[in-house]
């Protein structure tokens, strides 16, 4: 029996089914008398499969219970009685619900009361008239075109709505970075109005082609409602009805932006591992709907991994539900449907992380999008979760947004070089650097520490640690000529520097078992090592080229080397070298004469050079 024959036929006695019970369309109907009837019969098993979808925090089951209500409450003022009958299911024939096990029972109830069956479920009513059993079924089309409840809330600035029961309504209104918190109304949400809310979201959600319910757990249900992202609560999750929707005050296109020549030639030629980073409401997503709509423009094949799907796109651009999936199915998914690029909207957890990871390795553009305070720690998310070798190829730009605006951009690539901070040659290694994309400054260092990956910010300019230095080694070369006359010092970083002194100062400055220069250290808090004057001062050579070579006599004794530069050189200041090397500066005595201890590294050289043929040069 069709609806459109019986919509407004008396009926001495119907049976509605869980679906037109869930729907909420029984009360309404014979609240406006399209429906009239002497009494109404419920099967137990509708109320075991509303208990157990409640049990399990669904929102259906309750919706499902409040509607019963509705009816019994109607029962007086439309004259008609409210009945329970049939035996309550078992657990497996609700468990099976969805195999028919509980349509089964409401049509057998209403064939043996002589009945008419109300469905909004199509299959239903065709299997009940296949019967012979009296049916009759609304099309669920008729609802939903309505205007909800939940849209009297918002205006054309409002961004988000937020309902909670015993409060008054707020929303946010204005833009991304400048909005406003306000009172929709004075009068208080009672538990009943947003439960209502809650029911007309849900009953949308299932009959409107443009949406769906994308997650429903124990107390908690999110919907995509058109341009309405809905998170709906119930206790005993939260401690009482809520109900959060968020709708996107404006849709730009890239050229909205206003990108740099630099940005928009690296997005159209190289990005092809961008994260877009930023904190909760600043717009990341809407530059990732201008970034698919620019790129599907470029006749490229675009897809989006979404939880839930909430980006408004055009036809040609497929949408995909990780909540409706696993990783293993969007993976395989993407991979044989061969997009040039994948927009993933929201990353969170380490699966997607993979995921992502995953996907960009095997060549796939990705845009990801991810919750951050700051660009950094868009990088930081991986970290932990793919190895840090593969992060510059798996991400190569980082778009942060800040009040719907770009606000910085950052590049990575992969090098080998000793930290900054660091000065031996041997601590080189694989090196994260982390550019602003703009200007080229090194912001950032990634690199492996002992058994951690670390992030290191590089503050200070070259230039400036320079400039630092040198005052520094200033002050510590005086602090150094207290103990020999001839000490230079270089500052390698701020807490390292090497002090070159004669091979003869050099037991003196470290003292017995090293108790001076750990003194030293200790006073000019910076680690120390010294090393002989010669070994490697690079400043000497140049040097030389400035001064005179001096005429010498030399003389080898048993134990020491003599060079006599005659009286008129006396106290003088003379530099060794062979072969332009640097070996010592030393000072002439009183005769004119410098001595050289045969036992000694600098002696052994000269002696060594001497056997060869080379001789000595002694610059004044």
């Amino acid at each position: 029996m069709d609806n459109e024959n019986q919509k407004n036929a008396g009926m001495e006695r119907i049976v509605p089914d869980t679906s037109v019970i869930i729907e909420g369309l029984l009360s309404e109907k014979m609240g406006k008398d399209e429906i009239k009837t002497k009494e109404v019969i419920i099967h137990e098993a509708v109320l075991a499969e509303l208990e157990h979808q409640a049990n399990l925090g669904k929102a259906i089951g309750f919706l499902g219970l409040d509607e019963i209500k509705r009816i019994k409450h109607l029962g007086p003022k439309k004259e008609f009685e409210l009945s329970f009958k049939g035996a309550r299911p078992r657990a497996a024939e609700i468990r099976h619900a969805s195999l028919g096990e509980i349509d089964a029972l409401i049509r057998q109830l209403a064939y043996d009361e002589d009945a008419t069956l109300i469905t909004s479920d199509k299959v239903q009513s065709e299997v009940a008239l296949a019967r012979g059993i009296k049916a009759i079924y609304f099309k669920p089309s008729e609802k939903g075109l309505k205007k909800l409840k939940l849209e009297k809330f918002f205006d054309e600035i409002t961004m988000s709505v937020h309902l909670r029961e015993n409060v008054m309504p707020y929303a946010k209104k204005g833009m991304p970075g400048n909005w406003e918190f306000k009172a929709l109304r004075k009068k208080i949400l009672s538990q009943e109005e947003i439960q209502e809310i809650s029911r007309e979201i849900i009953e949308d959600a299932k009959l409107r082609r443009d949406s769906f319910i994308e997650i429903e757990r124990f107390g908690s249900t999110i919907v995509q409602l058109g341009r309405y992202r809905i998170v709906i609560t119930r206790p005993p999750f939260s401690d009482g009805w809520e109900i959060t929707a968020v709708r996107p005050v404006r849709k730009l296109n890239l050229e909205d932006y206003k990108l740099s020549e630099k940005l928009m030639k690296r997005i159209c030629d190289q990005a092809e591992g961008v994260l877009i980073a930023g904190a909760p409401g600043m717009g990341k997503s809407t530059l990732a709907q201008a970034l698919s709509e620019f790129y599907a423009k470029q006749e490229k094949i675009v897809k989006t991994v979404e939880a839930p799907r909430d980006l408004i796109l055009s036809d040609n651009i497929t949408q995909y539900a990780i909540s409706h999936g696993d990783a293993q199915e969007i993976h395989d998914i993407l991979l044989l449907s061969r997009p040039d690029y994948t927009i993933f909207d929201e990353m969170r957890n380490t699966k997607d992380f993979e995921l992502f990871a995953d996907m960009r390795l095997a060549g796939v553009g990705m845009v990801g999008v991810v919750h951050a305070t700051n660009p950094i720690d868009a990088i930081q998310r991986f970290i932990g979760r793919i190895e840090m070798g593969v992060i510059p190829q798996v991400i190569d730009t980082v778009v942060f947004i800040k009040n719907g605006f770009i606000s910085k951009v950052l590049s990575l690539k992969m090098t080998v070089k000793v930290p900054s901070g660091m000065t031996e040659a041997d601590l080189a290694r694989p090196v994260v650097v982390v550019n602003d994309f703009e200007t080229g400054k090194l912001l950032y260092e990634i690199y492996s520490y002992g058994e951690q990956t670390v992030v290191i910010p590089v503050q200070e300019t070259a230039g400036k640690k320079k400039g630092i230095h040198r005052l520094a080694a200033s002050s510590i070369e005086d602090y150094f000529k207290r103990l020999s006359r001839d000490a230079e010092v270089e500052v390698l970083s701020d807490n390292k520097c090497i002090v070159y002194v004669p091979a003869n100062d050099i037991a003196k400055i470290i003292g017995k078992q090293g108790k001076t220069i750990s003194q030293i250290e200790e006073d000019l808090g910076m680690s120390i090592d010294v090393q002989e004057l010669g070994s490697g001062n690079k400043g000497k050579y140049e040097e030389a080229k400035k001064q005179e070579e001096v005429p010498y006599q030399l003389n080898i004794k048993k134990n020491s080397i003599l060079f006599d530069l005659g009286i008129n050189m006396q106290h003088k200041d003379v530099d060794i070298y062979l072969n332009d090397k640097f070996l010592m500066t030393a000072k002439a005595g009183k005769t004119g004469l410098i001595k050289v201890k045969k036992n000694n590294n600098v002696g052994r050289i000269i002696i060594d050079a001497i056997n060869r043929g080379e001789k000595a040069r002694l610059l004044v």
